[in-house]
């Protein structure tokens, strides 16, 4: 059996479980020779011809994780191929679970490269770097990495017949056990079944050749996730446990700017131009940039406009009104927060969609990385209810280039560590905290200040 320990360099578990030959996913075997997938173990099957015409007799099952020698068909017992298994299908004790950001040890692969389990770089497969940052960011949010870790926690969902929408769960679910295993053969994943999953539930709206957009996709995705987990508007899952604040929304309808001034004054008056209010639930707030100045003079082109976080926070303090046009009507509208959640996701509007092209504001915002305090956007009554409002960066997406045809890369908080790690497809380095406010943020993820959610187990959505 000592033979097996040279074959785990070919070994890749990551890609989609399908025979090389007839690619059909039932009854498919790996060479632990040559890593190849083939169907089936009788003797007319391609795992059989396989194994006479090229001498490798070793095969693993991808489904019952049985070892078999073929062509003479028995199966397999041996303890030192283990290993094998659990890189197929890494496995998660709560004692594992609450021990993860713990510490910071560094785990050797079998390529012999060190790395740390969880900040671990995903393959860039053609253009899918946009769904790579969002997967990254959602894996180091410790409360629905442990939730996701943990297949019991999910496993009895019940979904309608013929529904697909449940692979989105078990593909991320998969995925964030192998970002985090501490007994990976290579120090990087491929997250080619997850975006699979991906292109067949979003009816191919997100690709994995085509270059899509971060906030698109994690819109989408928490919402997929959630439905697929059993969540309604009303019924609540790991996502809302996690992600889900309320606001307050103020909204008043604006005559037409066209129509004489004693018109708009006798519209104003109307009940249907009365200022209404509405509470809604939210998994991120959008928070808008100023315009980015359109002409400079030669000194000024040097100068890249910037903004503090907070005054484009000034959205949510309830007096600042902002209008929203529609094809028919216009609204001023004004917001104020009234539940904050255990992890806040920022998105900042850096794209600006019309007919003919999508134009990028490249202000950098300022912020700091830590007590970042959000009391002040808060109703008064929440305030009193809030006992705590701030919060603690842990991760940034970042946009780089054109707003077409650009690049992400993302930097995430190592809990373990305290360290701060930059992933841009397959490359991760460590970097400074003041480095990262010097980049053109995206999407952000904070985590509210009272919660050790390392040592937290969920269990059941």
């Amino acid at each position: 059996m000592r033979s097996f320990l040279f074959f785990r360099s070919v070994l890749d578990f990551d890609f989609e479980k399908l025979c090389s030959i007839s690619l059909s996913h039932i009854n498919v075997y790996a060479c632990l020779i040559c890593g190849k997938y083939f169907q089936g173990r009788g003797q007319k099957s391609h795992a059989y011809i396989h194994s006479v015409q090229f001498a490798h007799h070793v095969f693993l099952n991808l489904h019952t994780l049985k070892f078999y020698c073929l062509p003479d068909n028995y199966e397999i017992i041996d303890s030192s191929l283990e290993d094998i298994t659990y890189v197929l299908k890494p496995t998660f004790t709560k004692q594992h679970i609450a021990g993860l950001d713990k510490h910071g040890k560094l785990y050797r692969a079998y390529d012999g490269t060190t790395y740390l389990p969880g900040i671990v770089g995903l393959n860039n497969i053609k253009a899918n770097d946009y769904a790579n940052v969002v997967l990254q960011a959602l894996s180091n949010v410790p409360p629905l990495r442990n939730y996701f870790l943990e297949e019991e926690n999910y496993r009895r969902i019940r979904r309608p017949p013929g529904d697909i929408m449940f692979l989105l769960v078990q593909r991320f679910g998969e995925l964030m056990r192998k970002l985090w295993n501490p007994r990976n053969f290579k120090a990087h994943v491929s997250p080619h079944e997850m975006l699979q999953a991906v292109v067949l539930c979003s009816k191919k709206t997100f690709q994995i050749t085509k270059q899509g957009d971060a906030v698109d996709f994690l819109s989408w995705f928490l919402n997929a996730l959630h439905g697929a987990l059993g969540g309604t508007k009303k019924k609540s899952s790991i996502l809302t446990k996690v992600f889900q604040g309320s606001m307050r929304i103020f909204s008043k309808k604006l005559p037409h700017p066209d129509l004489p001034a004693e018109e708009k004054e006798a519209l104003l008056l109307k009940d249907e131009y009365q200022e209404k209010m509405s509470e809604s639930t939210f998994l991120y707030l959008t928070l808008d940039l100023p315009t980015a100045p359109l002409y400079k003079d030669e000194k000024e082109q040097l100068i890249i406009p910037q903004v503090p976080l907070f005054n484009i926070l000034a959205k949510f303090n309830g007096n600042n009104e902002k209008e929203y046009k529609t094809y028919k009507e216009n609204f001023l509208k004004r917001f104020q927060l009234t539940k904050l959640p255990p992890y806040l996701i920022f998105c900042i509007k850096r794209f600006t969609k019309n007919n003919f092209f999508v134009e990028k504001n490249p202000t950098i915002v300022n912020f700091p990385i830590t007590n970042v305090d959000l009391r002040e956007y808060l109703t008064e009554e929440a305030q009193v209810t809030e006992k705590i409002t701030t919060y603690d960066l842990v991760a940034n997406v970042v946009h780089d280039g054109k707003p077409t045809e650009g690049s992400y890369r993302i930097h995430v908080l190592h809990h373990g560590t305290g360290k701060w790690y930059e992933l841009q497809d397959l490359q991760v380095i460590d970097i400074l905290p003041q480095m990262i406010t010097l980049s053109e943020a995206y999407i952000q993820i904070w985590k509210r200040q009272d919660k050790d959610d390392g040592a937290e187990n969920h269990t059941g959505a």
